[in-house]
C-alpha cells in the first residue's frame, strides 16, 4: 500500500473546506451519543462491507501516540478516529478532520486510498509534524487492529503503531467544553454540508462554555466573559440573552467573539457525542467543543 500517498504537509491556511461534510462521510451510529437532529444518517454515504472486530466500532478513540522509525510523538488535543459500521473510517489528525472508504475483516482494516480531508494550518507546537505521521499511518493502509478493553492498537504493514484509548461519554453539564472551532449551517439550522472553521490562533484555549443543572451557561467568548440563561430540552438548548463584559480586544478576538453570540437569544440544536459538544441555530451559527481533560 501506500503507493498514492498525498502529501498531508502541503497544506493552505485555514480554509473553510467542510469539516463536518468530511466527517459526515463516517455517518455512524455510535453509542452514546446524543443528538437533536434526529439521527439522521447521511443520505450520500457508500457502504462497504465489513466483517466488525469487536469493540471496534461505534466508539471515539482518542490518539495518544504515533512511534515510526523508533520514535514516539504524542498526540494534540483533538486527534481521534472512529470506525463506522458502514465501512468507514473518520475523525481528526489533530488538525484538520479526515474521512476514508475502511474494510474491516477480522483484526485487519484495509484504508483507501481515497481519503479527504480539510485543509487548516494550526499553529500549536508540534501539530502539523504530528499530522504528518498520523495521515501516513492511516490513509491508504493495511492495519492490525488490537483492542483491549478501552485501549486500541494499531500497527501498520508500513512499521507505524498508532496508541488510542476510547472516548468516554462526556456529561453536558458541568464539564468545561473548550470551542475549537465556529460553524455555518444552512437556512434550516443543519450542520451537515456546512463548513468548520477553526478558531483565529489568538482565540486558541480562551474560548470554552459550561452548563449547570440550574439553566445557567457560564463562559469566555476569547475576549469577554459571558453569562445566560440555558433550558436543556429534547436535543435543543434554549439561550437567553447574553450578559457580558465589556473589554475590547484585538479584530480577530472580537470577530471571534460576536459570531459566537449569534447562538444566544434563542434556541440551538445540540449533538453531543464522546467528548465532542456541537451547537447549530437557525440563524447559521454554530460552535463545536471538546471537553476539558
Amino acid at each position: 500500500m501506500h503507493t498514492q500517498r498525498r502529501n498531508l504537509s502541503a497544506l493552505s491556511p485555514r480554509v473553510g473546506l467542510s469539516a463536518l461534510a468530511v466527517t459526515g462521510l463516517l455517518a455512524t451510529a455510535a453509542c452514546g451519543t446524543e443528538s437533536g437532529d434526529g439521527g439522521a444518517k447521511d443520505p450520500g454515504a457508500a457502504s462497504v462491507g465489513t466483517r466488525q472486530a469487536t469493540g471496534l466500532t461505534g466508539k471515539q478513540w482518542n490518539v495518544e501516540s504515533v512511534t515510526a522509525d523508533g520514535k514516539t510523538q504524542d498526540a494534540p488535543a483533538g486527534a481521534h478516529v472512529e470506525f463506522g459500521k458502514d465501512g468507514k473510517v473518520g475523525g481528526n489528525y489533530g488538525c484538520n478532520h479526515f474521512g476514508a472508504t475502511a474494510e474491516i475483516e477480522g483484526d485487519t482494516i484495509t484504508i483507501g486510498d481515497d481519503t479527504v480531508k480539510t485543509e487548516m494550518a494550526c499553529t500549536a507546537d508540534g501539530a502539523m509534524s504530528f499530522e504528518s505521521k498520523l495521515g501516513e499511518a492511516i490513509s491508504d493502509s493495511t492495519i492490525k487492529a488490537e483492542v483491549n478493553d478501552d485501549k486500541l492498537t494499531l500497527t501498520t504493514e508500513d512499521g507505524y503503531t498508532v496508541k488510542l484509548t476510547a472516548e468516554k461519554q462526556a456529561d453536558l453539564y458541568g464539564t468545561k467544553w473548550n470551542v475549537t472551532g465556529t460553524v455555518k449551517v444552512d437556512d434550516k439550522g443543519d450542520a451537515a454540508g456546512g463548513s468548520a472553521v477553526a478558531l483565529a490562533s489568538e482565540a486558541e484555549g480562551k474560548v470554552h462554555l459550561t452548563f449547570d443543572e440550574k439553566g445557567t451557561v457560564r463562559g469566555e467568548l476569547g475576549c469577554n466573559k459571558v453569562t445566560a440563561k440555558a433550558t436543556v430540552g429534547d436535543g435543543t438548548i434554549t439561550l437567553g440573552a447574553p450578559g457580558t463584559t465589556r473589554k475590547m480586544c484585538s479584530d480577530s478576538l472580537m470577530d471571534t467573539e460576536r459570531s459566537l453570540l449569534k447562538l444566544f437569544g434563542g434556541t440551538v440544536k445540540y449533538q453531543l457525542k464522546g467528548g465532542k459538544l456541537t451547537l447549530t441555530s437557525e440563524n447559521g451559527a454554530g460552535l463545536e467543543a471538546v471537553a476539558a481533560k
